[in-house]
């Protein structure tokens, strides 16, 4: 990512990403703010800074936006730097112990999970950087495996505020062939290992579900062999999941 961010043009800072109405350089901002923003966290649950105070959020994404482009990929690279730096700085009784509190899930999170969720932003954001010059660019397999069993366990709440199960007919249990998960998708979606009875199946890489929860498995970046086939379509399952 580091590589790739150094490397691209103004024209390309500048231009479309994979997020829509972004451009590359607005992708940036938001991973950068999103650095300060983690960081600030994991330093008030080690004590070393107080509790971010209301309002601290937009202060600093208001700092972001007023940033030229330039500007932008320089604070990204430096603040994310600085950001992983405190998560390797982390000994193991901080590791196993430490608990984070995040304003909209409803329990305080392990320091796996809630470096999980900073891997699922930067994961999906570093696609639509790389997406526009590389247009059959997937996930990297190892985060998309992470990824896959934080939903299945202690983020599996985050399903909740991106899925939208209800713009389908359900039930559907979906299974992901050759992963070892499932998705269920009834009331609500949760992604399962295994699922049992099956009512469909997606035959496709585990980092194109991983994707598709995020609304980033559009038709011009889907896998020419993947397949979905039973009681749902691909085009139900992006209905399900529009994206971010």
């Amino acid at each position: 990512m580091t590589a790739t961010v150094s490397d691209l043009t103004e024209e390309q800072l500048t231009g479309p990403s994979g997020a829509a109405e972004w451009t590359v350089a607005a992708v940036l901002s938001h991973l950068g703010s999103g650095a300060v923003i983690t960081l600030a966290g994991l330093q008030s649950a080690l004590g070393v800074r107080q509790a971010p105070e209301a309002g601290f959020n937009e202060s600093v994404w208001d700092a972001w936006n007023a940033m030229s482009p330039a500007e932008q990929r320089a604070g990204f690279l430096e603040h994310d730097a600085e950001l992983v730096a405190a998560f390797e700085g982390l000994d193991e009784r901080q590791r196993e112990s430490l608990e984070l509190q995040v304003g909209f899930a409803p329990a305080p999170l392990s320091v796996a999970s809630f470096g999980g969720m900073r891997l699922h932003e930067l994961a999906q954001h570093s696609w639509d950087v790389r997406v526009p010059h590389e247009p059959a660019a997937g996930l990297l397999p190892g985060s998309a495996s992470v990824l896959a069993e934080l939903f299945s366990g202690e983020l599996a709440f985050l399903l909740g505020f991106i899925g939208k199960a209800d713009r389908i007919a359900g039930p559907v249990r979906l299974e992901i062939v050759g992963s070892g998960y499932g998705l269920l998708i009834a009331e609500s979606i949760a992604l399962v290992s295994p699922v049992d009875h099956p009512t469909a199946s997606f035959t496709g890489p585990l980092e194109a579900v991983i994707r598709l929860i995020a609304g980033r498995l559009g038709q011009t970046h889907t896998p020419s062999d993947l397949t979905v086939t039973g009681n749902v379509t691909l085009e139900d399952l992006r209905t399900v999941f529009p994206g971010f």
